[in-house]
């Protein structure tokens, strides 16, 4: 089962890689509105690191992490880079 946590406690921790890349920052989050799931990170301040990297971008030009890829959450959130590329 997996574990449910409030999601305002996501907003402005760091997005790291397993391997220590920052990404950014949690700006914001995407939902499927009719279930609440968490579809996306929108990322704030992003690096250069992720300039490299085929992640997706919003109509605005704003990068989106698959909240699929998030493999933990404390301190930081850590991502599967191999989820996302």
């Amino acid at each position: 089962m997996q574990e449910k946590r409030n999601s305002r406690s996501l907003m402005s921790k760091t997005v790291v890689t397993k391997s220590g890349k920052k990404f950014g920052e949690v700006g914001n989050l995407a939902f499927e509105t009719r279930t609440g799931e968490i579809m996306h990170i929108i990322l704030k301040n992003p690096t250069s690191y992720i300039d490299h990297l085929d992640i997706e971008q919003d109509r605005n030009g704003q990068w989106l992490v698959p909240f699929s890829a998030v493999i933990a959450v404390g301190d930081f959130v850590v991502v599967a880079e191999e989820d996302i590329v």
